[in-house]
């Protein structure tokens, strides 16, 4: 009789379980470039901003806007959204505080094989370098647009141009919006008219390689509301920018913005009865940076310590609020594609190695 109830009780979870995921029906994946963990969980760094070399002159403008002397409320000044929304109704992983880590598989540590780990479930250690050509895996993106339900669904939005090789747009198939790539198609809307101008002319501090991140931010947007797509990836890329240059007010601006956006994008997506409670958000990094030495903060690299530590924040209906995870936990980023795989109720599959879900995140 105690092994019938079990049993109930087992099929009952797993009830709610598929229940939950099966409210939603459309995944916004967004990344923000090489933002490191402990921003995130501490708030801005004192001896960064305090340093001459880092703060571009201006401590007290950081000091101003960013510092507390207790790190829960630094870290909200900074990112307010992540610390409220996503705290009190989802689910934040990596603080390595409470020995909750997320960490790069592949072991490269750098741009291509993060992103390209983040969309395949797989840290592949050939994908070696950021001028690597067409990724040769099928991503979850090019797996969902194979499936009836999502085809022609699916939308790419990025900063850096090497995204259209990430998601191999060629052979998948998916309009990939990367730098400096007019948006819109054949029939723009007046909105994407304006970003096509501006982009002709606005100051490109990175060439063409890569845009500032309002104007991918502003066409991801504009694309949500006319379109519908069903899934959408969003690709931000100044906070890596601004730590290479070692300009760390600029990189905590970038990641206060950054926040800013996410929260308009939940917003929007709450207010629109076409995604309203059916929209998960996974919200990442591609890699870390280093910490121990301070000079390494603005760099990462498998010659790096800690540039293989990662973050994950999911918001989604029908999952339950944990806020910040504190227990100890090992988190791995070639998860984050099956997990979103999951969410729309799907397993995705490829010819290479597929790591599983992040489970925990359906867990009470």
């Amino acid at each position: 009789m105690k092994k019938a109830g079990l049993l109930v009780y087992l099929l009952l979870l797993l009830l709610v379980n598929i229940q939950a995921q099966s409210k939603i029906e459309n995944v916004i994946l967004i990344t923000t470039d090489g933002l490191r963990w402990q921003e995130v969980f501490q708030g801005m760094d004192p001896v960064l901003a305090n340093d001459r070399a880092f703060n571009q002159g201006d401590s007290a403008d950081i000091y101003k806007a960013y510092w507390a002397a207790d790190a829960v409320e630094r870290r909200t000044k900074l990112m307010p959204f992540f610390w409220s929304i996503i705290a009190q109704n989802g689910q934040l992983y990596g603080n390595r505080a409470y020995g909750n880590k997320v960490n790069n598989s592949n072991p490269h540590w750098f741009s291509y094989p993060g992103y390209s780990e983040i969309l395949t479930g797989y840290g592949d250690e050939k994908i070696n370098s950021n001028d690597f050509p067409p990724n040769p895996h099928v991503t979850v993106l090019e797996f969902l647009h194979k499936q009836p339900a999502f085809k022609n669904k699916i939308a790419v939005f990025g900063a850096w141009d090497a995204f259209d090789r990430i998601v191999n747009e060629q052979r998948s198939g998916i309009p990939v919006i990367s730098a400096f790539d007019p948006v819109g198609g054949s029939k723009p809307t007046a909105t994407e008219q304006l970003i096509n101008q501006m982009q002709k002319d606005v100051f490109k501090p990175w060439d063409l390689h890569e845009c500032l991140d309002v104007f991918t931010h502003f066409a991801a947007m504009e694309n949500l509301k006319v379109r519908k797509p069903k899934v959408m990836q969003i690709s931000y890329g100044e906070t890596d920018e601004w730590a290479h240059a070692g300009m760390y007010k600029n990189y905590l601006n970038a990641a206060h913005m950054v926040d800013k956006w996410i929260g308009d994008i939940w917003n929007y997506v709450q207010s629109d009865p076409h995604y309203k409670n059916k929209t998960a958000i996974i919200i990442t990094t591609d890699h870390g940076r280093g910490d121990e030495v301070k000079e390494e903060w603005k760099h990462h690299g498998s010659k790096i310590v800690g540039a293989d530590e990662i973050w994950i924040a999911v918001l989604a209906p029908g999952i339950p609020a944990k806020g910040e995870v504190k227990q100890p936990l090992q988190l791995y980023q070639q998860q984050v594609a099956q997990t979103v795989a999951n969410f729309l109720g799907q397993t995705y599959t490829a010819t290479h190695p597929i790591a599983p879900a992040v489970k925990e995140i359906w867990e009470k």
